[in-house]
């Protein structure tokens, strides 16, 4: 009992002791610094840009796969049950890559999570140092993001220091630039600061879109076949078909010549 006094009594001490020295605070507009950043811009659209080109990927494998089962409902009273099983498990396994397809390029450990991570993520590193660097020498207690799901219900202009994070951002660039210009002077290199992926990362991407191509080369050889086979079985049932006819027609007009 008498500890629990004295925990209440420090902690009742601390608090005020907390109450008494003037906080200072600030906030941020997250959104509105990256808008200002023009290497965020550009991350953005090669971001963009890539998630459109696997996103027509993944349509054009479902028309793909739709067509084989519109195929398949036309033509299924004229095809074996061999090849009527054979083209349901095309199209399942189909369906199984295309789910797996769409988690390789969006899921949660995807190739857009990762891409983001490579282009995106040092941008938002930028952000915060500023941030952490503003807090220190400014002697802020809290700095709070504006644009996160927290609820500002109202804030004072004189707090944003946003404009000011921007303006550290643009002296921290500028001093890394003069360090690239001294580093590469003489050897006409390319200094501009657009977001590039890393060797490692955009040979990791390329290994995928490898392996994928050469999946995607297999499953069209393996169709390609498929509809030889098919066709070749429609052309068998239409000869059969036309030499019944004809056996039928002789057969008649050899009974129309014999009452004749």
């Amino acid at each position: 009992m008498i500890k629990k006094v004295v925990l209440f009594t420090f902690l009742l001490a601390s608090i005020n002791l907390i109450a008494q020295k003037p906080q200072r605070f600030g906030y941020i507009d997250m959104e509105y610094i990256l808008e200002n950043i023009p290497e965020y811009a550009e991350a953005e659209n090669k971001i963009n840009e890539k998630a459109a080109s696997w996103q027509n990927t993944i349509e054009k494998e479902q028309a793909e796969i739709d067509e084989l089962k519109a195929n398949l409902r036309n033509e299924k009273v004229l095809l074996t049950k061999e090849l009527i099983e054979e083209s349901e498990e095309e199209i399942k396994i189909r369906e199984i890559d295309l789910k797996k397809l769409k988690s390789s390029y969006f899921g949660t450990d995807g190739d857009l999570f990762f891409l983001r991570k490579q282009l995106v993520k040092p941008i938002q590193d930028l952000v915060y140092n500023a941030v952490q660097d503003i807090a220190v020498k400014r002697k802020y207690d809290f700095i709070l993001d504006k644009s996160t799901a927290l609820t500002m219900l109202y804030t004072n202009k004189q707090y944003d220091i946003s404009d000011i994070v921007i303006k550290s951002i643009s002296r921290v660039k500028k001093v890394e630039e003069v360090k690239n210009k001294q580093n590469k002077k003489g050897k006409g290199a390319d200094t501009t600061s657009a977001p590039v992926l890393s060797e490692e990362a955009q040979k990791k991407l390329d290994e995928k879109e490898l392996k994928r191509a050469e999946l995607k080369k297999k499953i069209e050889e393996k169709r390609a076949e498929q509809l030889k086979k098919r066709e070749e079985l429609l052309k068998a049932n239409e000869e059969k078909k036309q030499q019944r006819i004809k056996e039928i027609e002789e057969a008649k007009n050899a009974e129309d010549n014999k009452n004749n």
